[in-house]
């Protein structure tokens, strides 16, 4: 299970609990993300390839890929250059497509906080608050914030996140997928849209396509039953 942009692998947890019994569910950290290294590099093909590591070290052959936003480019990219280690796709919310900068505001909110003075995360809340009004998103954000000794400091890689943006917005690239994939959307979100069809049938010729009603990008998260249900369902199927 891969997280999107500036979050990490517990963010799929309610999904991982209902999937436990059946399956051997690995969360990731993303690089740059959660527990995982800081790093300078941080292409589509890169992380990609951090996954076949983890495989490789964790003695699993292939899996199926989960991967919502951000992680699911980097699932994509995984099925696209090393179609043997993916059994079946699994994208929630993103298309294989690359999109515009749109996260200006959150690196605007993110980098107001100085954390060598903050004193509360309430008080990085109302710093961020300022540039940013989604109060949901700044709890998602707010939940990368920890105290290390006397200081605050984020889990993800912030100056490497805004560094190496351009890289992600990029569109997965390589040989087109032939196994079972599935594209979940949320009704609400303008992330996969009518046109993106024409390239996601082109690179995963088998794909299905699923919508969440009353969803936005965070699917899993707003509506965890009906996102549960389509994951079970299709993993279920032959």
């Amino acid at each position: 299970m891969l997280h999107g942009l500036f979050g990490s692998g517990d963010n799929l947890n309610t999904l991982a609990k209902a999937l436990a019994d059946q399956f051997r569910v690995v969360m990731v950290d993303l690089r740059n993300h959660g527990r995982s290294p800081h790093s300078a590099t941080m292409d589509l093909s890169t992380m990609a390839a951090d996954i076949v590591q983890l495989q490789n070290h964790l003695g699993i052959a292939s899996s199926t890929v989960l991967g919502h936003s951000l992680g699911g480019k980097v699932a994509m990219q995984l099925a696209l250059s090393d179609a043997a280690r993916v059994e079946k796709l699994i994208v929630a919310d993103i298309a294989p497509v690359a999109y515009a900068a749109h996260h200006q505001a959150v690196f605007a909110a993110l980098e107001s906080i100085d954390l060598a003075v903050l004193q509360s995360r309430q008080q990085a809340d109302e710093q961020m608050a300022r540039l940013l009004d989604d109060a949901g998103l700044r709890q998602f954000l707010l939940k990368a914030l920890y105290r290390d000794g006397q200081q605050f400091r984020w889990r993800f890689n912030l100056s490497g996140l805004r560094a190496c943006y351009g890289t992600v917005l990029a569109s997965p690239q390589g040989k087109p997928f032939w196994g079972p994939t599935l594209f979940i959307k949320g009704e609400q979100s303008d992330y996969i849209k009518p046109e993106h069809e024409q390239t996601m049938r082109l690179l995963f010729p088998q794909f299905q396509f699923k919508m969440i009603a009353g969803a936005g990008h965070w699917l899993h998260g707003e509506k965890p039953v009906a996102f549960n249900r389509l994951v079970q369902q299709f993993l279920a199927t032959d």
